[in-house]
């Protein structure tokens, strides 16, 4: 009887890890990889707190983060090229997973809207 509570005891515990989960601090930085929901598209980025260096088809940008709160950030790039460039890009987390998060994201002053997911390609 004693063992008996004892596995049971052991599976409950069992059952309820379920591996290490990403918290919100994490997503700040780190090597991503981005897939767009509508078009499938690739991009890679590096992120810290306040920047991100992103490749897409073997061109690299530099952006400017600032965090408006935990879950949601705005991309502005570091040398803006166009008018496009440098209008500022906000990027709202909609769910964390194990490895990564969903997100959507729009221009400011757009009615352009995009869907993805960024899978963290260093988790610990």
């Amino acid at each position: 009887m004693r063992y008996s509570l004892l596995l049971l005891v052991l599976c409950f515990f069992i059952s309820c890890n379920q591996g290490k989960r990403l918290r919100v601090d994490d997503l700040k930085s780190g090597r991503y990889k981005t897939i767009l929901e509508d078009q499938g598209t690739e991009s890679f980025a590096t992120r810290n707190d306040s920047i991100q260096i992103e490749e897409y088809e073997g061109q690299k940008d530099t952006f400017n983060i600032v965090w408006v709160d935990q879950f949601e950030y705005v991309l502005t790039k570091s040398h803006p090229r166009t008018l496009l460039d440098s209008t500022p890009f906000h990027v709202k987390i909609t769910s964390i997973k194990k490895d990564g998060y969903d997100f959507s994201a729009y221009y400011k002053g757009s009615k352009f809207k995009q869907k993805g997911t960024a899978y963290k390609l260093d988790i610990k």
